[in-house]
């Protein structure tokens, strides 16, 4: 059921982009940077990682670094809603984690509600579900969030956003969750997690003006493990409750 309904979330999203790409023009940001940032969702290490960043629209399709690929089927008022395609990092087990299975890369497919009636503000929630994976590596998950944006002088714009993930117990097992094979291998204890809030997140971000059309972008994240994967046995025995992020990157804005 998954891969369908990615098959056809995919086919309605590609036929939208080429429609919308046509009959309006491209507008938004495109750049590329980098983010120091954990390598796992345990916060086992960090890592320095290029990273691309996006933020376009043509007509109502979009596409971000952090919301992927969405459709605005339903766009009224301020409210929008529709499917989204987004990528899902996996995780290679290695150093802390050597031991721990794999988790590949995968997709992330589902729908989305946002209310969004000013440039500067919006609120929104998101439900998926991870395909690509192995069966025990492909549970549902979501967020909900809202990001609030100011001008702070001289052309420079602040942000501030706050967002809460979840996710069902077959997801968060994929990153948190030991069986008994891997904690004879690993020495962690064996842990089973549940369904539920995973973390809450809490960003800053800066936008800064070079030159025109040309933006300096800075964000620095602080996420706080909950629930269940606040007490898996990787966290507690090689991971971080508190994990930090920040990014940097060079943008170019088509008008």
């Amino acid at each position: 059921m998954a891969n369908i309904t990615s098959a056809v979330l995919a086919g309605i999203l590609g036929l939208s982009v080429c429609g919308t790409a046509w009959s309006e023009g491209l507008s938004g940001d495109v750049g590329a940077g980098l983010s120091y940032q954990p390598h796992d969702p345990s916060g086992s290490r960090y890592e320095t990682r290029p990273v691309p960043y996006l933020d376009l629209d043509w007509g109502n399709v979009s596409l971000s670094t952090d919301d992927g690929l969405t459709w605005s089927a339903l766009n009224t008022h301020g409210l929008t809603a529709g499917p989204y395609i987004n990528y899902l990092s996996g995780r290679t087990s290695n150093g802390a984690l050597q031991g721990l299975r794999n988790v590949s890369d995968m997709a992330e497919v589902g729908g989305f509600i946002q209310y969004a009636p000013a440039d500067f503000w919006r609120v929104y929630a998101q439900l998926g579900q991870a395909v690509g994976g192995g069966h025990s590596q492909s549970g549902a998950l979501g967020k909900l969030g809202g990001e609030l944006g100011y001008p702070l002088g001289g052309g420079i714009i602040g942000s501030t956003g706050l967002v809460a993930h979840f996710a069902d117990a077959r997801q968060t097992n994929t990153f948190f969750g030991v069986d008994g094979n891997e904690a004879a291998a690993t020495g962690f204890k064996p842990y089973n997690a549940s369904g539920g809030f995973q973390n809450v997140a809490l960003s800053q971000s800066f936008q800064f003006p070079l030159a025109p059309n040309w933006s300096l972008l800075t964000s620095a994240s602080w996420v706080h493990l909950v629930g269940s994967a606040a007490n898996s046995s990787i966290v507690r025995q090689a991971g971080e409750v508190n994990q930090g992020q920040v990014q940097t990157a060079i943008s170019y804005t088509f008008d």
